[in-house]
């Protein structure tokens, strides 16, 4: 008894040693907490470029592959890559709006082409952390973070009402496709605010499966002939989906690594907070920067989309206290297993569209009150208000009407035309012009 107690305390230490039966179900409680997450942007991204099943199944394995070597990397620094914390890494949906916009002007080569450049260019943003850092105050983040969510909204109904595909046959926004969006959006909801522990943590993955049940019920809907012909192992292919090379989509993702980077402070302070109760070290957050830029490059190679911490994964750590890194060692050789299986990823491709939409609509609308959140850390004083409202309104106002831009060189447009760019611009630049205002909140 006396021997599991102690076996029990080495959970809660950075280099403790917790028995495998123990790790195991903590580990097993992070996978299901960031599976979804992290294979619903490539299946996304792939179904709006209307990519075939077999780069669908690639892009969703390369996506668990990459997810589990950047957890490693962040867990285990390599040469000063990787922060040396425990954490959960994968592909980020704060990325969708840019890699939407580039794979449909230019196709997949395009984004990881730019990927291959910017996760380059991120390296250094890690290596100067500490003296860029205060150019990315609350404000800033937290009004990118809000247009990265409101810029997602109109992908969550498109899928939830049957996607692309639906829109081509006259059966978007039909019933059948209502029913398993409202289900599996009800039983995610449930189970994230009334569930405890594992219940709370997968509501997400709870809500699919439910869905899904309902989809294989109704017939017709789910489709087996690419699980049944996919193999069982399988390597990727470096440079499958080739790479090509724009300014403007460099420009893209450059800004949005930059951004990303800020996100990514967070949630490795929130780590260092909840897990060790103390403040994340200048080289411990250069270290997460710079482990996610190169592992944005490797996955650009692979077909990997670009990856950052998952914050679910986070409130886990904070709420359980578990940090041994022999638990995130579990996690990542998982996720690699799972990358390295056609028949996983054949099998995630199977996933009804409105479920999908059902589902990452709560997820979108987290990231939506995440910036939010951000925001009411400064002051909501006349200065940082008008700061807020003049970039969310040029944002959304141009992304609203991107005629405007018509007459401006095609880099402009491609540029200018993300209401998350211009937000992000408009925001940095006038935090820097406008003096600093400490007032209360008007």
């Amino acid at each position: 008894m006396q021997k599991e107690k102690t076996s029990s305390g080495e959970l809660f230490r950075l280099n403790g040693k917790p028995s495998w039966g123990q790790a195991f179900p903590q580990a097993l409680q992070h996978v299901l907490a960031m599976l979804v997450g992290n294979i619903t942007p490539p299946m996304l991204i792939a179904s709006t470029l209307s990519l075939s099943a077999a780069d669908q199944i690639i892009l969703t394995q390369a996506a668990m592959i990459i997810g589990g070597i950047t957890t490693l990397l962040q867990l285990y620094p390599v040469m000063g890559f990787g922060m040396g914390l425990p954490n959960v890494m994968g592909v980020a949906f704060a990325y969708m709006p840019i890699l939407t916009m580039i794979g449909t002007q230019y196709g997949i080569s395009a984004i990881f082409g730019s990927q291959l450049v910017a996760g380059f260019i991120s390296i250094f943003i890690g290596m100067f952390m500490g003296k860029i850092r205060r150019f990315f105050p609350p404000i800033v983040s937290g009004t990118v973070v809000l247009s990265i969510g409101l810029s997602l909204y109109q992908t969550a109904i498109t899928y939830m009402g049957g996607g692309s595909a639906a829109q081509g046959d006259g059966t978007f926004g039909s019933g059948k496709f209502w029913i398993l969006a409202l289900v599996t959006l009800a039983v995610t909801l449930a189970c994230s605010l009334f569930g405890k522990g594992y219940l709370r943590v997968s509501g997400m993955l709870i809500g699919i499966l439910v869905g899904y049940v309902i989809a294989l019920c109704m017939g017709g809907i789910v489709d087996f002939s690419d699980f049944s012909q996919a193999g069982w192992v399988s390597v990727p292919v470096p440079f499958h989906f080739g790479l090509a090379f724009h300014p403007d989509a460099i420009i893209m993702m450059v800004l949005m690594y930059v951004v990303q980077a800020v996100q990514t402070i967070g949630d490795v302070s929130s780590t260092a907070m909840g897990g060790f109760n103390r403040e994340a070290t200048d080289k411990e957050l250069g270290g997460a920067i710079k482990g996610q830029s190169i592992c944005g490059m490797i996955g650009a190679v692979i077909g990997g989309l670009p990856t950052d911490p998952y914050s679910q994964n986070v409130g886990l750590i904070c709420t359980t206290k578990v940090v041994a890194k022999r638990v995130f060692l579990i996690v990542g050789v998982v996720m690699l297993a799972a990358g390295f299986c056609p028949k996983f990823g054949a099998l995630m491709t199977t996933i009804p569209q409105p479920v999908l939409g059902g589902a990452t609509v709560t997820v979108f609308a987290a990231i939506t009150m995440s910036g939010i959140q951000l925001l009411n850390e400064q002051p909501m004083n006349y200065r940082n208000k008008l700061i807020v409202g003049i970039a969310l309104a040029l944002g959304i106002g141009i992304d609203t009407v991107p005629d405007i831009l018509q007459f401006c060189p095609q880099l402009v447009q491609n540029v200018f035309g993300s209401s998350l760019m211009v937000s992000f611009l408009v925001v940095f630049l006038l935090n820097i012009i406008v003096p600093e205002d400490d007032s209360p909140a008007t």
